[in-house]
C-alpha cells in the first residue's frame, strides 16, 4: 500500500491536496493509473483531482473474496480486477466519495481487518491485509469525504444498497428456510435486502433508483414492505445476513451477475 503521507486532519488532506494539485508528480502518478487501465478505462485526469494512495484490497465478491486494486483519489475511489501486477487492471469502478459512507466490521474466521464501503448504487466489505492498512485506509477515505461534503456543504447519504450475502453463506433460501440450493433450485440475491433467495421468494421486481433505471429483482418481504410505502426498520445489516446464513462449503449455483467477476453467475 502507498499513500503520500500520513493522516492527521482535514487540514492536513487540503494541505497535501494543495500542494499537490497541479504538480508534475501528481499529473506523472495519475498518467500512470490511466496507463494501467488501457483504452477501456475513463480519464481520470481532472483539474484539482490528486492521487491519495493505492494499493492491493481484498474484495468480498458473491462468490468468494478476490484481491483487487484500489485508487483513492481526492475525490473518487477507483479499483479494477489484477491482470499484471502492478501493470495492468481492467473492469475499472469509479465511486464519488461524496456518497461514500464506510464502516468497520468484526473480524470473522479468515476475513480479517476489514470494513464496509457504502453507497447509494452499491455496498461491499473490503479487508485489508493487517489491522494497520486498515485503519490508514479507513482514515484517508473518511478524511477525503469529510473535506467533500465540508467544501460542498452536502448532507451525508443515508441511503445505501445492501452488502450482499456470499453465494457460500446459504444453502437454503434467507427467506423461507426451506428450498435447498441445487443446480436446479439456483441463487438469487434481493437487490434491497442482499439476502440469498430462491425464485419462488423472489419473482418480482421493484424500481430502485439508485440502483437502475428499470425494476430489479427483491424478495417477496421487502416487495410487500416497498410497496406499502412504509419504511422498514429491520432491514439487515451485512452481520444480520450472515447470522442467519448457513456455514457450509459453496456450491457453484446462482443466476445474478456480479459485475467484477470475470464470469457470469
Amino acid at each position: 500500500m502507498l499513500f503520500t503521507g500520513e493522516v492527521k486532519s482535514v487540514g492536513w488532506i487540503l494541505k497535501m491536496v494543495d500542494r499537490l494539485t497541479n504538480s508534475e508528480a501528481n499529473a506523472r502518478r495519475i498518467s500512470i493509473v490511466e496507463g494501467c487501465f488501457g483504452t477501456a478505462g475513463q480519464p481520470l485526469a481532472i483539474p484539482g483531482r490528486v492521487l491519495i494512495g493505492e494499493g492491493v484490497l481484498t474484495k468480498l465478491c458473491r462468490k468468494k473474496p478476490k484481491a483487487r486494486q484500489f485508487f483513492l483519489f481526492n475525490d473518487i475511489l477507483v479499483y479494477g480486477n489484477i491482470v499484471i501486477q502492478k501493470k495492468k487492471y481492467n473492469k475499472q469502478h469509479i465511486i464519488p466519495l461524496e456518497n461514500v459512507t464506510i464502516e468497520s466490521i468484526l473480524d470473522e474466521g479468515d476475513l480479517r481487518n476489514g470494513w464496509l464501503i457504502k453507497t447509494p448504487t452499491k455496498s461491499f466489505a473490503v479487508y485489508a491485509a493487517t489491522a494497520t492498512e486498515k485503519s490508514e485506509w479507513m482514515n484517508h477515505i473518511q478524511k477525503c469525504v469529510s473535506d467533500l461534503i465540508s467544501k460542498g456543504g452536502k448532507t451525508p447519504s443515508n441511503e445505501h444498497a445492501a452488502v450482499w450475502v456470499p453465494d457460500s453463506e446459504a444453502t437454503v433460501c434467507m427467506r423461507c428456510q426451506k428450498v435447498k440450493f441445487t443446480p436446479v433450485s439456483r441463487r438469487h440475491h434481493c437487490r434491497k435486502c442482499g439476502f440469498v433467495v430462491c425464485g419462488l421468494c423472489s419473482e418480482k421486481k421493484f424500481l430502485l433508483p439508485n440502483q437502475s433505471s428499470k425494476p430489479v429483482r427483491v424478495c417477496d418481504f421487502c416487495h410487500d414492505i416497498l410497496s406499502s410505502g412504509e419504511v422498514s426498520p429491520c432491514y439487515p445489516t451485512r452481520s444480520d445476513s450472515y447470522c442467519q446464513a448457513a456455514k457450509f462449503p459453496p456450491s457453484n449455483v446462482s443466476d445474478d451477475d456480479d459485475e467484477d467477476d470475470d464470469s457470469s453467475d
